[in-house]
């Protein structure tokens, strides 16, 4: 018995040393400069555009991992990564297919316009792939989404010091995980924002069991649940994706979200136009036929109200006073209300509410996708205020909003301007308020009659 444990462990030690021999002579013929070329002239015919990387080897601990160094992509601007392991399963890989188990990306930085650029240039290689012989070229009436293997996605992603560069150039920094299933659609995703505009951030979505969610009917590919903590509150729903049973068919996101006490600087950084504490509720809807398309395509509802606001940059009882340009100055609200509609990055605000001691302010307001503001508030100061004194009495003086969300400012429209001065030589200081509001009546009567 002590001899057959003897030649077995020879046996184990021999196995090893086998093992340590292939894995050595694997490491040389993948840390070798030729096979480091051979990456990167796959990888630039994939792409379409040079790629270069420092170095290639494969990592035995803590897992087995083919680990790539110092890759850039020649976008413009270009993609660099740091470091990126691919961990493989190794039963299909025994069979002859590659099935990414995890994905690591360490200290990246992904510039949207890069980001872009690859998109087109992996575009343009498309269309000027040519066509199989024996085929003549044909216009089709709709594009056939092209035919995706789910083995091509990784398992599992793992996001280590990850940079995005918005196209504005905002910095964001994060570190995450996610994990998917056999049908391509995350089971868990965790994000944490190290740096950027919403520094702090951290964000969970699980999947759920479609018989026991009770938010949405379970009629579709999957349900999640949403968590997000930011700005000391947070923001928690329901989202459910679904699928046209139509071959090709469109992919349809919908959900119910609701936020509860999260400042509203904190998810308008850099922007501090509007502070105070935040409650809505959202619903959101998007269509598109890839799941790239819906972030593009998401539009929005919600009805908020805000507690203790503070509208930096303007000064609405200034405004009201001297009936004029105003810019600067700042405004304290004990509330404001309204409905938010947002389409990609423009927002409109309407039926928005504002009231504070003797001032109240109604209005309609629009964000463009630059971040310029158009539309139009109407404040009212009590009567028997210092202001409203000085105004006319309670009436309602019609000020257009302009500028930018960053510097936003206050005027009368020309109407407007024409019946406050009609209205302060008739009745010096009483006559302003109201010949505004009359001025701008008019001035709006006259653009429906003509059409203008």
């Amino acid at each position: 018995m002590t001899k057959f444990f003897k030649w077995l462990v020879f046996l184990a030690l021999g196995l090893l040393l086998l093992l340590a021999a292939v894995v050595l002579s694997l490491q040389r013929w993948v840390g070798s400069d030729d096979f480091r070329q051979r990456v990167e002239r796959e990888a630039t015919a994939a792409l379409g555009l040079p790629v270069t990387l420092d170095h290639v080897a494969v990592a035995i601990w803590p897992l087995p991992a083919v680990a790539l160094s110092g890759i850039v992509v020649q976008s413009k601007p270009a993609l660099t990564l740091g470091r990126v392991e691919l961990r493989p399963q190794w039963r299909p890989l025994l069979q002859g297919r590659l099935v990414v188990a995890t994905l690591l990306l360490h200290r990246t930085v992904l510039p949207q316009q890069g980001i872009d650029s690859v998109l087109l240039a992996l575009q343009k290689k498309k269309q000027s792939a040519p066509a199989k012989p024996g085929l003549q070229p044909q216009t089709p009436a709709s594009p056939e989404p092209e035919k995706f293997s789910l083995d091509a996605l990784p398992r599992r992603t793992v996001l280590d010091d990850v940079t995005w560069v918005s196209a504005t150039g905002a910095r964001s920094t994060l570190e995450g995980e996610a994990k998917f299933a056999d049908d391509g659609l995350p089971d868990s995703v965790s994000l944490k924002l190290l740096q950027g505009p919403l520094q702090g951030l951290q964000a969970t979505l699980k999947r759920q069991d479609p018989a026991a969610a009770s938010v949405l009917a379970a009629t579709g590919a999957g349900q999640w649940a949403l968590r997000v903590a930011v700005g000391g509150g947070s923001v928690e729903g329901a989202l459910e994706l679904l699928r046209s049973p139509a071959a090709g068919g469109e992919l349809l996101l919908q959900g119910q979200l609701q936020t509860r006490g999260v400042e509203v600087s904190a998810l308008t950084a850099p922007s501090n136009t509007l502070t105070g504490r935040l409650e809505a509720s959202t619903t959101l809807h998007a269509r598109a036929a890839t799941t790239a398309g819906l972030a593009e395509a998401l539009q929005t509802r919600s009805t908020l109200t805000v507690r203790k606001a503070v509208l930096n940059g303007l000064d609405l009882a200034r405004a009201v006073q001297t009936v004029g340009l105003s810019r600067g100055g700042q405004t304290a609200l004990d509330t404001l209300a309204g409905q938010v509609s947002t389409q990609g990055r423009a927002a409109q605000l309407s039926n928005l509410v504002a009231s504070s001691g003797a001032l109240s302010a109604t209005g309609n307001v629009a964000i463009s996708p630059a971040k310029a503001l158009s539309g139009r508030v109407t404040v009212t100061v009590a009567g028997d205020s210092k202001i409203g004194s000085a105004i006319g009495g309670a009436v309602g003086v019609p000020l257009t909003v302009g500028g930018t969300l960053d510097k936003p400012e206050l005027t009368l429209s020309r109407s407007a301007l024409l019946g406050a001065a009609i209205g302060t030589a008739l009745l010096p200081g009483v006559g302003t308020g109201a010949g505004a509001n009359l001025g701008d009546r008019m001035g709006q009567g006259f653009r429906s009659l003509f059409g203008k």
